[in-house]
C-alpha cells in the first residue's frame, strides 16, 4: 500500500492527514501501476516519463497532440516557411487559418476564423507559447470536427450541440467566482488556474488586434491572475462549442505524460505526479505477491530434467490449446 502522504490545500486550509481523505481530497483508489506514486522529482533523471495531473499545470509539452488533429484533417494544407520555425494550416474552406509561430509577441497557436477568407476575421483565439498542448488540441479537434457543417451542427438545434457552455462546464468542476472582482474571475478549486471575463465595452476590431483585450482569458500557474505561466485569449465571437471543448479537457482530472524537465519549476510543488512506467524491474503480478504476506512466493529452484529414455510426449502445441 502507498503510504499516506499529506497534501496542503493552496488556499492554506488545514492539511487532510486522515486515513479517509476529506472531500476535497478525495481521489480513485489507485490502480496496481500507481502503487509508486508520488516519487521524488529531484531524484528522477530528467528525461524520466511521468503522469502529471493537472493538465493545465503540467507544461506545454510537445506540439505532437496538435499536429496529429491537423495533419490528419481531411483536405487541410501545411505550411512550412524556409525557415523552418513556424507552421502554418489553412482549411479546404479557406475560412480558417491555423499558425504556430515562434517569434510572435505570445508565440504558441493563433487560430482564425473568417466567413470572407479574404476579410477581416470574426473571431480569433490566441494560446500562448506555454499553454499545454492537449488544451490546443481539444480546441482544434471541435474545429476540425465542426467546419465541414460550417458549425451548423453544434448550434442549439443541431445533432451535436454540447449543451453546457464553457461557464457551466467550470460551474461544474467547482471553479468558484471571486466576489467583488472587475474583471470577473472564476477560479479553480486549488487555486491555481482561472478565467477572467472582461467587463465594459470594447470595439471589436480592438478586441481582434490585442489579445490581452479579449472577452475571456484562462490562465493557469502559481498566481494566475497576477503572474501566470500561461494564458488564452478567447475573443467574444469565439463559437460557444468551441469555448466549451477547451473548457473540458482544462477541467479533466486525465493525467497527461511529460517528462521531468519539462514540468515548470515553480510548478513541481504543486502537482500530482506518478511515475508513468513502475519502476520495479519485476513483473507486476510477483511485485504484487511480494506485498502480500500471506501467498507463498514462486520457487525458483530449477526443475529436474527428465530421463532421456522417456519416450517423446505428443501432445498438442501451446498454439494449438
Amino acid at each position: 500500500m502507498a503510504p499516506l502522504t499529506t497534501h496542503r490545500s493552496p488556499l492554506h486550509s488545514p492539511a487532510c492527514t486522515t486515513a479517509v481523505p476529506c472531500r476535497a481530497h478525495a481521489r480513485a483508489p489507485p490502480s496496481l501501476e500507481t502503487l509508486t506514486s508520488a516519487p521524488d522529482l529531484d531524484t528522477l533523471a530528467p528525461d524520466t516519463q511521468v503522469l502529471v495531473t493537472p493538465i493545465y499545470l503540467a507544461g506545454p509539452g510537445p506540439r505532437t497532440p496538435v499536429l496529429d488533429v491537423l495533419d490528419n484533417a481531411p483536405g487541410w494544407t501545411k505550411t512550412i516557411p524556409f525557415d523552418n520555425t513556424d507552421t502554418y494550416f489553412t482549411s479546404p474552406c479557406q475560412r480558417v487559418r491555423i499558425a504556430n509561430t515562434a517569434d510572435s509577441h505570445f508565440g504558441g497557436w493563433t487560430i482564425t476564423y473568417a466567413e470572407d477568407p479574404l476579410g477581416v476575421p470574426d473571431w480569433i483565439t490566441t494560446f500562448d507559447r506555454n499553454t499545454p498542448q492537449e488544451i490546443v488540441a481539444g480546441f482544434a479537434t471541435t474545429l476540425v470536427g465542426s467546419l465541414p457543417s460550417n458549425f451548423r451542427d453544434y448550434f442549439s438545434d443541431g445533432p451535436h450541440y454540447p449543451g453546457d457552455g464553457h461557464e457551466d462546464i467550470f460551474r461544474r468542476h467547482n471553479w468558484q467566482l471571486v466576489r467583488g472582482s472587475r474583471p470577473y474571475w472564476n477560479i479553480s478549486p486549488d487555486g491555481y488556474a482561472g478565467v477572467r471575463t472582461r467587463s465594459g465595452w470594447i470595439h471589436e476590431y480592438d478586441e481582434l488586434l490585442t489579445p490581452a483585450k479579449s472577452m475571456w482569458r484562462i490562465s493557469a500557474g502559481a498566481e494566475p491572475r497576477l503572474t501566470p505561466n500561461w494564458r488564452a485569449f478567447l475573443t467574444r465571437t469565439t463559437l460557444p462549442h468551441l469555448r466549451a471543448a477547451a473548457a473540458n479537457v482544462i477541467t479533466s482530472n486525465d493525467a497527461v505524460v511529460r517528462r521531468v524537465e519539462e514540468i515548470p519549476e515553480l510548478h513541481r510543488s504543486l502537482v500530482h505526479v506518478r511515475l508513468a512506467v513502475p519502476a520495479a524491474t519485476a513483473p507486476l503480478g510477483q511485485a504484487a505477491l511480494a506485498r502480500t504476506p500471506h501467498v507463498p512466493r514462486f520457487s525458483t529452484t530449477t526443475r529436474p530434467t527428465p530421463p532421456a529414455h522417456l519416450p517423446p510426449q505428443h501432445g498438442r502445441s501451446r498454439r494449438q490449446r
